[in-house]
């Protein structure tokens, strides 16, 4: 039987380890690629038809200058005011084809992405243990919270698996990445 303390000390592990890995994965490579939304613009309020409390829609993506030798991309939505340790997961996309120039508004939250020039794209599991994007819905606790999208690039085509989630995408990534890209958007939520 698992005690609370031990349950405890193995999820601060467990937040330790994906923080120090995402901290050297982003600390090797240049943040060169362009992100960008036609929804909201970078550091600026994501509109309410975006998070879970209004639509829950995936915004509209696109990126632009990718690295040379980039051969597919992957993408991590997360919250890190939620959890500095462990931020709060909320989509993973990847086998991303390196000819998508973005990802449409609304995309289809199925694990396996049927959409046209987006053949193969995966999303994985996100934090409420559900495949594709799940909007901000932060608690009203006075604070803006901060959702980071980020995009890689990757230099070859890693074929994943569906059902990854970002501790274990992280770790495929390692070695791979060339570049990344980094659109914030910001929510809060005050209750009526």
């Amino acid at each position: 039987m698992i005690t609370p303390r031990k349950w405890m000390q193995t999820q601060m592990l467990g937040a330790l380890l994906l923080m120090s890995a995402l901290q050297s994965l982003n600390a090797q490579v240049p943040e060169t690629i362009v992100l960008s939304s036609s929804a909201f613009t970078h550091e600026t309020e994501i509109p309410l038809r975006y998070t879970a409390y209004g639509d829950n829609l995936s915004p509209a993506l696109t990126w632009s200058n990718l690295p040379a030798g980039t051969r597919e991309l992957a993408l991590i939505l997360d919250d890190p005011v939620f959890n500095p340790l462990q931020p709060f997961v909320h989509w993973i996309a990847y086998n991303i084809p390196v000819s998508a120039s973005g990802l449409p508004e609304g995309l289809s939250p199925n694990a396996i992405v049927e959409y046209p020039g987006l053949e193969g794209m995966i999303n994985g599991a996100n934090g409420i243990r559900r495949t594709g994007y799940f909007g901000p819905r932060p608690p009203a606790d006075g604070k803006v919270h901060t959702y980071q999208f980020r995009l890689y690039a990757l230099d070859h085509v890693m074929n994943l698996p569906d059902g990854l989630n970002k501790q274990s995408l992280l770790q495929r990534m390692e070695g791979h990445v060339l570049a990344t890209g980094l659109l914030t958007g910001n929510y809060q939520y005050i209750a009526p």
